[in-house]
């Protein structure tokens, strides 16, 4: 991604464009973060909950699959919750 093109002659941002920029840059570690979530939950339900894998799943491996993946995502959203409390902790000690 080339952040430079939209840049006046001078390369100097006006307020808006950095708030727009600052915007853009939020979206693609959102994404980025989404599909990381996405990658290891599968991966590590996988592992957890497919012992012969093939064509479709047991009813054994749906329920292990679909527990798996509510117990990482409350975990992920905990860790965040969490994670980002403690950046506004530390961001109100330093105003």
């Amino acid at each position: 991604m080339d952040f430079s093109s939209g840049l006046p002659a001078g390369g100097k941002m006006d307020s808006a464009s950095k708030e727009q920029l600052m915007s853009q840059v939020k979206q693609q570690i959102a994404l980025a973060n989404a599909q990381e979530l996405l990658q290891k939950m599968s991966e590590k339900c996988y592992k957890k909950c497919i012992s012969k894998p093939g064509t479709t799943l047991d009813n054994s491996e749906q329920k292990c699959i679909a527990m798996c993946m509510d117990r990482y995502m409350d975990t992920w959203n905990l860790v965040s919750r969490v994670y980002g409390q403690r950046l506004q902790r530390e961001s109100s000690r330093m105003s």
